[in-house]
């Protein structure tokens, strides 16, 4: 499985202006932003993304097939234990994966999270969305119909998302310290 994830992502960035890593921080990004917004994906969820996936079917359809009564009493039961039919779309909009691969980046590269991405050719979060179109079109990643490459436009400045962050933290993380010292100062006698 492994060679042939490598294969698909090999033949991604030969289209792409991309590396290789980009594309794994955008998908790896996906599950992220996906799990921040809905929560963690329950064993029931994952058996219904096995059977659509043996079928051939996107969650679209198979909403469809539960609206219209065509499902198996197990399929249907599933769906219950997912938590219903309105919590089965795990969707994320474009502007919402971007703010959720902001995140993950500064989680995991902190004051170097644009620099990395930089150093991918990932300068604006339009780069974000041309990455996810691209696994959209080797059918990797759907899409909801009103889904489209603006939706990735402009999101955020990469200087103000990035470096402003931790300016405001640290600048916040300093009041803090300052007033620990006060304590300190007055604790002693």
């Amino acid at each position: 499985m492994a060679g042939k994830r490598s294969k698909v992502l090999q033949d991604l960035t030969a289209e792409a202006p991309y590396p290789e890593e980009a594309f794994e921080f955008v998908r790896e990004g996906l599950n992220y932003a996906v799990q921040k917004i809905h929560g963690r994906e329950s064993r029931a969820h994952q058996a219904l993304a096995k059977y659509l996936a043996e079928r051939k079917q996107d969650w679209m359809e198979l909403i469809a097939q539960y609206h219209a009564g065509r499902l198996d009493d197990a399929v249907v039961e599933a769906i219950e234990a997912a938590g219903g039919i309105e919590k089965l779309n795990r969707h994320v909009s474009g502007r919402q994966l971007c703010w959720g691969l902001r995140d993950l980046a500064l989680e995991r590269w902190g004051l170097m999270a644009r620099p990395v991405l930089e150093s991918w050719r990932i300068k604006r979060t339009a780069d974000f969305g041309r990455i996810v179109f691209s696994f959209i079109e080797h059918d990797l990643m759907q899409k909801q119909p009103g889904d489209t490459l603006e939706d990735f436009e402009e999101v955020y400045d990469f200087k103000d998302a990035f470096d402003e962050t931790f300016r405001r933290a640290l600048g916040s993380a300093e009041v803090g310290n300052e007033e620990d010292e006060d304590e300190d100062e007055t604790a002693e006698p």
